[in-house]
């Protein structure tokens, strides 16, 4: 049986994977920050208590998150929230069990799909950003800097 070298090129599909899992956040986050009045009444008729302020805190997540993420700037605790924001959001906007017909099949799918992300995040989350990113950039300048300092 062959074995797959699952080390060979681990930081590019690291960086890969961190790119895909965040395109459908700044994809939608966009779309909600260049039509924010529109999302205002979307998220009205979702029954969250102040629908302005979840406007912006699902901007600030899709759109700032989701790109430092990409980045790989602080991407283990960013991938933890981005995890959870996943699981609320699909709570919230696909309640599909209260639903019949075409419209449940629909928040079903999309319900799965955000429980997939949030998976794919808490792996991101173990792996960590790769060599690839901010994060990774950083510690070797913070390492350099310790050992010009005799630390």
């Amino acid at each position: 049986m062959a074995t797959f070298d699952a080390e060979r090129g681990r930081d590019e599909v690291i960086l890969v994977a961190r790119i895909l899992l965040i395109v459908l956040f700044v994809v939608f986050g966009w779309s909600k920050l260049t039509n924010y009045a529109g999302t205002v009444g979307y998220m009205a008729t979702t029954g969250l208590p102040v629908p302005s302020i979840a406007t912006l805190v699902a901007i600030a997540v899709e759109v700032f998150v989701a790109l430092a993420v990409a980045l790989g700037a602080w991407t283990r605790p960013l991938a933890l929230l981005l995890a959870l924001y996943a699981l609320v959001t699909g709570l919230i906007g696909h309640h599909f069990w209260t639903m019949e017909g075409a419209a449940r099949y629909g928040n079903a799918i999309n319900f799965y799909k955000n429980i997939s992300i949030a998976g794919g995040f808490l792996l991101l989350y173990v792996t960590g950003p790769g060599r690839y990113s901010l994060d990774t950039m950083r510690g070797a300048r913070q390492g350099a800097v310790r050992g010009q300092n005799g630390h």
